[in-house]
């Protein structure tokens, strides 16, 4: 193996140092549990108070507005499970998109076995949301929308300010998973009518097994883990200090290094498209052209299967994913291609690649050259191929 190149940072990002150093008294010197009431159970508090207060700021939120979780699954299953259980009584019908993460689709199926009514809205060919469906589908018993802030497969941004703005003229609650957006995308809870948003610190550079999920205020959703009165009574359980210490010094280098680091990742992967699409045949780019998140680029190339390409690009020290890390190992095409018109034979030949802040140019370049190498390789044994050869000749 000549190199390793990571290209699959919307699955997970690498912790970095300066997160892990400060995260480490809190494993050792300051262990104290946040709820006692002695120095380093206090100091605990206060470290998780300054967190709570910097994830806040990046958001335009209160602090008090913030609340720890295990991660965004934990989130999304949180706004949605307690707000059908808190609005029951109003309505219990829940709008969301077909391209949702499956912690938000697993999560309606849940609720409509449970008698709520989930309305799946249909998105255009690039991935966005179809403004006029939402609209139509609102009804006097809908209680929430959630719709993703930009999608983790194929990188579309939402036009989540308009969707904001419908739903807080028709008195609804609004959600979004913003777990790919956080830390990519300025974001401001008021100006864009958002009522709860999750996130979670694995995607910019901070541990896995924390998240968030802001709720804001009067927002009179229950408690979703029940026990202690940790969180402001919404979320029991010993607070893991260490990882929300790291998800706020996540959060700090995340959005203040956002700006030159994203137009770095805007232009390699825009570097990254444009040589796909031209050295490799029958290449498709899914997703917005532009309206897409700054380190995200997903392939579809004809005529190959995407567990193949993985493999072999294993082998030669890449790491890149067909879609979600939450789905790998099933055999089916991703979902979210599907719904944006993608046959499933087309669908089946993917490729995510996310960039992060140490992706070079030279890095882009040796994979769309093993990329090549591979696909034709692949594609010299696919009948397929040969025989869409053949007709081509015969025209």
């Amino acid at each position: 193996m000549d190199r390793f190149v990571y290209l699959d940072n919307a699955a997970t990002t690498k912790t970095s140092p300066t997160v892990l150093e400060a995260m480490l008294p809190y494993f050792s010197e300051l262990y104290g549990n946040a709820s006692s009431i002695y120095s380093i159970g206090v100091e605990s508090k206060e470290a998780i108070t300054q967190s709570r207060e910097m994830i806040a700021s990046t958001l335009g939120a209160k602090p008090e507005e913030i609340y720890f979780t295990a991660g965004g699954t934990e989130a999304d299953n949180w706004a949605l499970k307690a707000t059908a259980e808190a609005y029951g009584g109003k309505g219990k019908h829940i709008i969301t998109s077909k391209i949702e993460h499956h912690a938000i689709l697993h999560t309606c199926a849940n609720l409509e076995k449970c008698g709520y009514e989930v309305t799946y809205i249909d998105v255009d060919e690039n991935g966005v949301i179809k403004l006029e469906e939402l609209k139509k589908a609102i009804r006097p018993d809908t209680i929430l929308i959630s719709v993703m802030f930009a999608n983790n497969e194929i990188g579309t941004i939402q036009p989540i300010r308009a969707i904001g703005e419908l739903a807080a003229q028709h008195g609804i609650l609004f959600h979004t998973d913003a777990v790919q957006a956080y830390g990519q995308l300025p974001i401001n809870v008021d100006e864009l009518h958002i009522d709860m948003l999750s996130s979670s610190a694995h995607k910019v550079n901070g541990p896995k097994g924390i998240g968030f999920l802001y709720i804001r205020k009067g927002v009179k959703i229950r408690s979703f883990i029940h026990g202690g009165a940790q969180e402001r009574k919404r979320r029991a359980g010993t607070e893991n200090v260490p990882a929300i210490v790291g998800y706020g010094q996540a959060a700090k280098e995340a959005f203040s290094s956002m700006q030159e680091r994203t137009a770095g990742e805007r232009e390699l992967r825009d570097y990254l498209i444009d040589r796909m699409e031209k050295e490799i045949p029958f290449t498709r780019l899914n997703g917005d052209r532009k309206n897409r998140l700054p380190n995200n680029a997903n392939f579809s190339f004809q005529f190959i299967e995407g567990e193949s390409l993985l493999i072999m690009l294993d082998m030669e020290g890449i790491c890149a994913s067909s879609g979600s890390a939450c789905t790998s190992g099933s055999l089916d095409p991703s979902h979210v291609l599907l719904a944006i018109g993608l046959p499933h034979e087309i669908a089946h030949g993917s490729l995510r690649l996310t960039l992060g802040a140490d992706t070079t140019k030279e890095d882009i370049d040796y994979v769309v050259e093993k990329t090549k190498g591979i696909v034709e390789r692949l594609r010299s044994m696919s009948p397929l191929y040969e025989d869409f050869l053949k007709k081509c000749q015969k025209r």
